[in-house]
């Protein structure tokens, strides 16, 4: 997962859900409108503990609920667990399909050159 410091996180609050057990947060993800078509899942993390019991497809749920309530059509992510979001119904794409934009996280990366990230998209 991409380093976020604490001033971008609190700058990007309101485009995170997350799923609480128990009064303790064990899963987040973000929702990036790219462009008037395009939005970014970004951030999906779950509690090791919880991976496999459906938070991390309760907030991809939710974040592709939230892109089709405001129109946009595809939502993408970068992975490193491309199997997850096939099952919710992504497919692995080129990242060269992406525009360039979506590439702006990567000059704050320190993988830039040897991004072992995989592409998937979902047309909603």
């Amino acid at each position: 997962m991409l380093f976020r410091s604490p001033a971008d996180i609190y700058e990007n609050l309101q485009t995170f859900s997350v799923v609480e057990l128990d009064g303790r947060i064990v899963g987040c993800c973000s929702l990036e409108i790219v462009w008037a078509d395009l939005a970014e899942i970004k951030s999906l993390a779950v509690d090791e503990a919880q991976k496999g019991k459906g938070a991390g497809r309760l907030l991809v749920g939710a974040a592709l609920e939230q892109a089709a309530a405001l129109g946009v059509p595809k939502v993408f992510a970068l992975t490193l667990e491309p199997q997850f979001f096939e099952k919710q119904g992504f497919a692995i794409v080129e990242k060269e399909q992406l525009p360039m934009k979506v590439w702006s996280d990567c000059a704050r990366c320190t993988k830039q050159q040897n991004c072992d990230e995989i592409a998937v998209l979902k047309v909603i």
